[in-house]
């Protein structure tokens, strides 16, 4: 169960934005900005793009994962 939380009103305003074009509530994006900043702190040599898309990768169901194909080595 969720906690409430008092969070700044430009904050708020700014999740609400962009939880709408990231298609996620506006708790998710204040999770998924938490879930970047943390990880980006974890590993401080990582791009936060690189660590934002990696966690929405993560995230992605399986199913509709496209299998890596390796090129073949041309001669």
């Amino acid at each position: 169960m969720g906690m409430p939380v008092r969070i700044d009103e430009e904050l708020y305003a700014q999740a609400k934005s962009e939880a709408v074009a990231e298609h996620r509530t506006i708790a998710g994006q204040i999770e998924f900005w938490a879930k970047v900043g943390r990880t980006a702190l974890d590993n401080p040599d990582l791009p936060v793009s690189f660590i934002a898309e990696s966690l929405i990768s993560m995230a992605e169901p399986r199913d509709s994962a496209t299998p890596f194909v390796p090129r073949s080595r041309r001669a």
